[in-house]
């Protein structure tokens, strides 16, 4: 590639925001922390981001154009990339082994979950991709559609896949494999193994067909960006259950997760896991956290005494926020282990955004 020139017609200063995330990952800064930021592109008609449901039933042709038209109607600024993360809901590694999904009516985004279909756990193993399911083959002809028209343009990112504990819950029921864990440990034992070690082959496979070396990969529906192999990793299940059970079961499928990739990102979702920070901040694997709050309790910005327990433990924050808010984190946080993500509702209010954060780190 010539010097100067950018491997993506939609990020013409390609090379100035991927020297970002590479300081980022590192644990160190250049210029400023990464922003990712969008609005809306002017002079484009607006596009809206093609939901689950879509994506799943649509023709894969009318879904490839639609998701082509929601990027290029999207300005990308900052340090964030044009990308697109497919999927057809976060049970899809559970749909993967063998689980249906359900979808909702009447929502914009068509959220859907997997119906529970495990009764015993000797019926079902050893687990093992279904490459013969409707939801594995569409999503391999999906990345592969994508990458064709996404090519030189913009990325395709990789899947929300929601793997360990939280594809065996999908399968099973949260409330059923909390017994599974005193009833029957030796089979949950057994089930989690055999995820952990798909985990792997599965990114793999989709980091091929979405032909994520070309350029790059962003983590997931989490608008990072790294030009090896990257992804948003969870297990929302650690909720759940306490540090015995975290320790055994969840440590191990982390830290093999986060060593398949180059850079990852650990969504931490609610109060009721800070039990595990401890064993958390121990997997060296994990570059970054972002940490959720939940459903009725304080947002983010109420959290700087954690996110500042987090950046001490030797992790970086992904610090999605608003713009009104965003000083406040400025102000607190060490701006070498941190990036943020907002919206703008016009490139002149997103470029002073930009200059505001340059100027103030």
């Amino acid at each position: 590639m010539a010097s100067g020139s950018s491997p993506l017609s939609l990020k013409p200063d390609f090379d100035e925001s991927a020297a970002r995330w590479a300081a980022f990952w590192a644990g160190e800064m250049l210029d400023r922390p990464p922003v990712v930021i969008t609005c809306p592109r002017e002079g484009v008609e607006g596009a809206p981001r093609p939901n689950y449901w879509t994506m799943l039933h649509d023709p894969i042709e009318d879904v490839v154009a639609a998701t082509d038209a929601w990027v290029r109607s999207t300005y990308w600024g900052g340090d964030s990339m044009p990308q697109f993360s497919p999927g057809f809901g976060p049970d899809i590694f559970a749909a993967f082994l063998g689980a249906e999904l359900e979808f909702s009516r009447g929502m914009e985004t068509r959220t859907s979950w997997a119906v529970t279909y495990v009764n015993d756990w000797r019926d079902v193993l050893p687990l093992e991709i279904d490459t013969e399911s409707r939801y594995w083959m569409r999503m391999r002809d999906l990345c592969r559609g994508l990458a064709e028209v996404a090519e030189g343009h913009w990325l395709v990112s990789h899947l929300d896949l929601h793997s360990n504990l939280d594809a065996l819950e999908s399968m099973r029921g949260a409330s059923k494999l909390c017994v599974d864990l005193y009833d029957c440990p030796e089979l949950v034992r057994e089930a989690n193994d055999q995820v952990r070690e798909l985990y792997a082959p599965v990114y793999d496979i989709f980091y091929e067909d979405g032909r994520m070396a070309d350029v790059g990969t962003g983590a997931g529906w989490i608008s990072a960006f790294s030009e090896g192999k990257c992804n948003a990793i969870q297990c929302d299940f650690a909720a759940l259950i306490g540090p015995k059970h975290f320790r055994e079961l969840v440590v191990p499928d982390l830290t093999a997760e986060a060593e398949h990739l180059d850079h990852c990102i650990y969504h931490w979702d609610a109060p009721t896991a800070l039990c595990h920070m401890d064993d958390l901040m121990a997997i060296e694997a994990i570059d970054c956290i972002q940490w959720v709050p939940g459903a009725g309790n304080p947002p983010l910005v109420e959290w700087l005494d954690l996110l500042e327990e987090i950046q001490k433990r030797g992790k970086s924050v992904m610090c999605y926020t608003t713009i009104d808010e965003l000083p406040r984190f400025h102000e607190r946080l060490d701006p070498s282990r941190l990036f943020y993500s907002l919206s703008a509702p016009s490139r002149d209010e997103l470029e002073r955004v930009v200059e505001w954060i340059q100027n103030n780190t």
